[in-house]
Order: structure tokens, then sequence, then C-alpha cells
């Protein structure tokens, strides 16, 4: 946050009466600290009270009169008092102080907690004579703040929170559950206890980005639980800021891997055992993983295949539909019967066709394809020999039919022909 600029004052009458600076400010400061929204007070440097404007007796439920000339000590306890009398002393030093903690009691009795950001008032010599004081009403922080320790506490996920440094300053129970160390073996210990060096820098990366950017997803961490077990999680971080906006910290959900990648490697294992060829691509098409049988149909070996691009062995055109087949798979989750050439290591242009379901990520996004190749040479040859069988049958029914009708046209021939010779013998007879 950038410096608040400390206030020097054109005052009409600077000497008091010995207690301290009666201060009457210059016309713009009055304006600026009537019309703040927050509660804002000039108090000189014994604490007591020469200015406060209406939000202060909105906030304590006191009128203008009976908080002007009030020492703070009014309002707040002996210890915090101390406090405020020792954030002077640093306002004298330093020109501004932050941050600091007050609970007023307002005028029903309620305590309300408040923190205070002051800067030092001056005399035209430059001189502190006082300090012009903002405070901001915490009820709704602190409700916020107990709303969110109530969702981290009841969190399912292991949640915790953490300084800049890492020091965990608080985890919930599923934390615990997943170490294996209590709550208090935890706090206050640097997320370094649990983690190699090497992931230790790793988090201190995902830290700066949070920084940077607010969040940080699928960090890989490999804790080590109370019994000495590596537990594979991962660990996505969102910032958590201060008041004024800072980061100052983050607050990070981990996953259990240990399930999912038992999934993965049963997958992986019915993938690399699978009697088709299967293959796994990103959205973009590039080969993540191939079984031996890809291998075995198209004659390359996996290096020769793996973080290739699938448009290597295909047509641009045929590329066009597999991009098309992609996006069927990202809408509908699978994709059925594309058909895809591709050229073998020999040159051969071989015929398949391509069934796909989506590949997804631990959040159900689908980040690929799973594609299941079926190789058409054999069908297509037994579509050939059916096509030619067809053709040698249709060629011998053509052959059938002339050759009936030559039977057949020899046979009226000879129906004529008796039917001539018994005309003949009718006339002979007569």
């Amino acid at each position: 946050m950038a410096r608040r600029p400390e206030v020097v004052t054109q005052p009409d009458v600077v000497k008091g009466d010995g207690r301290g600076a009666k201060w009457r400010g210059s016309l713009d400061a009055d304006i600026i600290i009537a019309n703040a929204p927050d509660p804002v007070f000039v108090s000189d440097l014994e604490g007591k009270i020469l200015q406060a404007n209406d939000a202060v007796s909105q906030l304590l439920g006191f009128r203008q009169d009976e908080v002007l000339e009030q020492s703070l000590s009014r309002f707040i306890s002996p210890e915090e008092t101390r406090e405020f009398t020792a954030a002077l002393r640093e306002v004298v030093e330093r020109g501004v102080m932050r941050n600091v903690v007050l609970n007023p009691r307002s005028a029903s009795g309620e305590v309300i907690p408040a923190s205070l950001n002051a800067s030092a008032l001056r005399d035209p010599n430059g001189k502190a004579i006082g300090a012009i004081g903002i405070l901001r009403d915490m009820r709704e922080l602190d409700k916020a703040r107990a709303y969110a320790e109530s969702l981290i506490e009841n969190a399912p996920d292991p949640v915790f929170v953490s300084d800049l440094e890492g020091k965990i300053l608080q985890a919930n129970d599923a934390v615990s559950q997943l170490l294996g160390f209590r709550q208090d073996e935890v706090l206050e210990q640097s997320l370094s206890r649990f983690i190699s060096p090497a992931e230790t820098q790793e988090f201190t990366a995902a830290l700066r980005e949070v920084v940077a950017r607010g969040v940080t997803r699928n960090a890989r961490l490999n804790p080590r639980s109370a019994s000495g077990q590596v537990i594979p999680t991962t660990l996505n971080a969102s910032a958590l800021r201060n008041p004024d906006g800072k980061v100052i910290g983050a607050i990070g959900i981990l996953r259990d891997m240990r399930e999912l990648d038992k999934a993965r490697a049963y997958a992986e294992s019915l993938i690399k055992n699978a009697p088709d060829p299967v293959f796994v691509s990103d959205l973009e098409g590039k080969i993540l993983q191939a079984n031996d049988a890809v291998s075995q149909l198209l004659g390359f070996r996996q290096d020769e295949v793996l973080e290739q691009s699938l448009s290597r062995f295909i047509s641009p055109e045929e590329t066009r539909e597999f991009t098309a087949a992609l996006r069927e798979v990202v809408e509908r989750g699978v994709t059925r019967n594309a058909r895809l050439n591709p050229r073998s290591a020999s040159g051969e242009v071989i015929p398949t066709t391509l069934n796909a379901s989506a590949l997804r990520d631990p959040d159900g996004k689908v980040i690929g394809a799973i594609g299941i190749l079926r190789d058409m040479r054999a069908y297509e040859q037994v579509v050939r020999d059916l096509e030619q069988s067809k053709t040698e049958l249709q060629e011998k029914i053509l052959d059938l039919e002339k050759f009936e009708e030559v039977v057949v046209g020899r046979e009226l021939k000879m129906i004529a022909l008796e039917k001539e010779l018994e005309n003949l013998r009718k006339k002979s007879k007569g």
C-alpha cells in the first residue's frame, strides 16, 4: 500500500495549556475529515481527542460533545491505552503506523473490534504535534474470518493456511488424518518439515505464483506422514489477503492422489496390455502414450511415436477429421468409427477405424482422448472377397441365363418342328 502522506496543518493556534497542543486545523483538512466515510479522529500526543467526524459518533454511539476533549483511554482498556501510547511514539518516530488493534466500548457497552491506521499531524515547522487516526470496523471482517475458519475446519479435504515463508498457521482435522500428525505437531511448523528440499523449492515457486496471480493449480507435493509413508498429493492454493488486499499468505487444498494414482496405474496397465492398438493424446493430437500394438500396427518404435503429433501419420484431410473427432469427444465424451488411414513405417496405408473416449483430469475437465484403433485390412479383404464372389456369381447367373435362353429356344424350335411334321403327316394321309 502507498504510504499515507503526513498531514501538515496550518493552525491558527498551536499552543495549549501545557498538557498538549490545541489544534485548529485548516478548512481543507476539516472538510476532508468531516466527510470521510470511515471514522476519523485527531488526537494530541497524549491521546486527547481534538476532532472527530460523524462516523466516529455512528461507530461508538456517542454524541460529538461526548467524544471531543476526551482521552481515548475513556473508550479503550488500560492495556490498549498503553498500546495506543506506544503507537503514538511510532507515529512521532516514523510518521505513520498500521493496523493497531483497538476494541473501543460503545455507548451501549458493546466492545467493537477495530483496527487503527494513523499518520503524523505536524505543525508548520514539521514537528509532530498529534496524530490523525482512521478506524476500521472489524466486526463484519471478523464474521467473515470466523466463517472462513469454519469452512476450513469443516472442509472434507485437507486444507491449511500458510504465510509467505511456508509456515503453517492453520490446518483442519483432514490434514491431521492425511499425515497422521496431531494439530499441535503441524501448526507453526514449516511445510519443509513434511516435504523434500526439492519440493520445498517447488512450493516456494507456487507461493510466488499465488502472489503474482492469486492462485496456483495442481502443484505436486509428496509429504511424508508420521509413519514415514510418502503420500502423493496435488496442491491447489489461493491468495490469503489482509484487509488492504495485500497477499500475506496462501490457503492450500491438498488432494490425496493415492487412489487416483492406483486408478491411473491400472488404466495404464489396461492400455499397455490391450490387444488392440490404444493410444492417449492431448487435445492438440499429440500422442502421450501408446501400447505395443500401435508399434506393431505402424511398424514404428515407441520412441518414434510418443510426443509426436498424429498428423505425422495421417493425411492433412484426416488430420482435420481427427480434430473434429476430438471436438466431439470434448462435447459428448465419445466418438465412434472415425476413419483413419495412417501410413506405416514401410509406407503402407493402413485402413483403420477410431473409437475415442474422453480423458479427464481430477476435476472432470476433458484434457485429451483415449483412442482405440481397429485394423480394417482383414475386414476390407473379406469385403473385397465378397465383392469378388458376388461379381463371379453374377457372371455365372448371366451365363446360366444365356444357357437357359439357348436351351429354351432349342426346345421351342423342336416343338415347332414336331408340329410341322405332324401337319405334314396329316396332309399325306388326306
